[in-house]
């Protein structure tokens, strides 16, 4: 008897490439909305201040640890949040809160007499006004949209020349950010672990 031809299957088709994004972001630890506000801020101070060296996962080391990158889903995707953050009013207070008095008549924090943090990065308003920046090209500096107050973080660690690829000016800038090496430690540990 003759053999029968077995017919030949088609070759599967491939599967289409996947579309690989970091891992931060696919496992839910940095929203997509503050990850391209971060990202962007680095990419923008590697061009305007390349000495700096920052790597964007320092700038969400600091958004972890001082909003939980926004209240995880509080961010509009053009980075406006939806609801402002303010920190405590610094009137001494609360336990171990310092006294920090007014310094922009309550325009960024609501508050006349005394100052608090303001946006997604807790910046006090002095701070703020002396390194805001528009991260988003929309003309303004606005404490309480993500692309803005990362770029204003980058900017405030970059300041003084230091160079943040430096373990030592890294940690020098961090503890300009929050005087306390429990605060470097953990910026540094979420950072790590992006």
């Amino acid at each position: 008897p003759a053999a029968r031809a077995h017919p030949i299957a088609p070759a599967p088709t491939p599967a289409p490439a996947p579309v690989i994004r970091p891992a931060s972001v696919t496992s839910g630890a940095v929203p997509v909305t503050n990850y391209d506000a971060y990202k962007k801020a680095a990419s923008t101070l590697a061009d305007t201040t390349p000495r700096c060296g920052i790597d964007w996962k320092v700038i969400a080391g600091i958004g972890k640890v001082e909003s939980h990158h926004a209240d995880q889903g509080n961010v509009n995707p053009d980075g406006v949040l939806r609801s402002a953050i303010f920190g405590p009013v610094l009137d001494g207070s609360l336990g171990g809160n310092e006294v920090i008095s007014d310094t922009d008549g309550g325009e960024l924090d609501g508050d006349a007499a005394y100052d608090r943090a303001v946006g997604p990065m807790q910046f006090l308003p002095s701070t703020w006004k002396a390194y805001a920046a528009d991260g988003n090209g929309d003309g303004k500096a606005d404490p309480q949209n993500i692309f803005d107050a990362a770029l204003t973080t980058g900017r405030y660690l970059c300041d003084e020349g230091l160079d943040l690829r430096n373990p030592a000016s890294l940690t020098t800038a961090i503890l300009r950010y929050n005087n306390s090496m429990e605060y470097v430690n953990n910026v540094l540990g979420f950072a790590r672990s992006y």
